[in-house]
C-alpha cells in the first residue's frame, strides 16, 4: 500500500498542471497572435446595416502576457481594436475586454473603452463580459449589454454582443481553418 501511495505521488508530482478555463482561453487567444481572419456577419440590430456588404476583419495583432489587442477592421474603417487584459477582482483572476475606438487622426473617439469584466473563470472555449460602470456612463442603454467571445481553435472565433431585454443582438464569426492578409494598422497606432 506504501508503495503505491509513493507512486502515485510521484506521478502527481510529475503529471504537467491542468489550466483552468480562463487559462485555457487565453493560451487559445495567444496561439492566433499575428494572424489575420475573414469575417462574416451572423446578427446585427434591426436597421443597423453598417457592417453588412463589407470586408470584416481581425487581426490578433499585439499580445504580451496580460493583454491582447484584437483590430476589427470593417471595410476600409480601422477605427475599432478589441483590447483583452488579465486583471484581478477580489484576489481572483479574470478577463476585461475594452472596445477603443479612434478617429482616422487617430485621436480618442467620443465612446470609447467601454466593457465589462468577466465574473467567474467561464469556460476554455468561451467568456462572457457584462457591462461595467463606465460603459453605463458613457452609453446608458448600454448597461444591459453582455458581450461574449467565443474561440473554438482551427475553427471559429465569434464576438457576440445582446442587450439583455430587448432584441438588439450583434454576432460576426470569423473563419479560424484559413488566415487572410494581414490590414494595415488601426488607426492611432503606429507602423511598427
Amino acid at each position: 500500500m506504501i508503495r503505491f501511495s509513493l507512486i502515485a505521488i510521484g506521478l502527481a508530482m510529475t503529471a504537467p498542471a491542468i489550466a483552468g478555463p480562463l487559462d485555457a482561453f487565453w493560451a487559445d487567444l495567444q496561439a492566433l497572435c499575428g494572424k489575420a481572419h475573414a469575417g462574416e456577419l451572423i446578427a446585427a440590430p434591426e436597421g443597423d446595416d453598417s457592417f453588412s456588404g463589407r470586408t470584416l476583419v481581425m487581426h490578433v495583432r499585439e499580445c504580451t502576457p496580460d493583454r491582447i489587442r484584437i483590430p476589427f477592421v470593417v471595410g476600409e474603417d480601422r477605427s475599432r481594436t478589441w483590447v483583452l487584459t488579465r486583471v484581478t477582482v477580489d484576489g481572483e483572476p479574470r478577463l476585461e475586454l475594452k472596445h477603443d475606438h479612434r478617429h482616422e487622426d487617430g485621436s480618442d473617439d467620443e465612446i470609447t473603452m467601454y466593457g465589462g469584466t468577466t465574473t467567474n473563470l467561464g469556460l476554455a472555449t468561451q467568456q462572457v463580459f457584462p457591462a461595467d460602470q463606465h460603459t453605463r456612463e458613457l452609453i446608458e442603454p448600454a448597461h444591459a449589454n453582455v458581450w461574449r467571445i467565443e474561440v473554438l481553435p482551427g475553427e471559429r472565433f465569434s464576438y457576440h454582443l445582446q442587450r439583455l431585454g430587448t432584441g438588439r443582438v450583434f454576432r460576426v464569426d470569423f473563419d479560424l481553418a484559413a488566415t487572410v492578409e494581414a490590414p494595415a494598422p488601426p488607426w492611432g497606432w503606429e507602423v511598427p
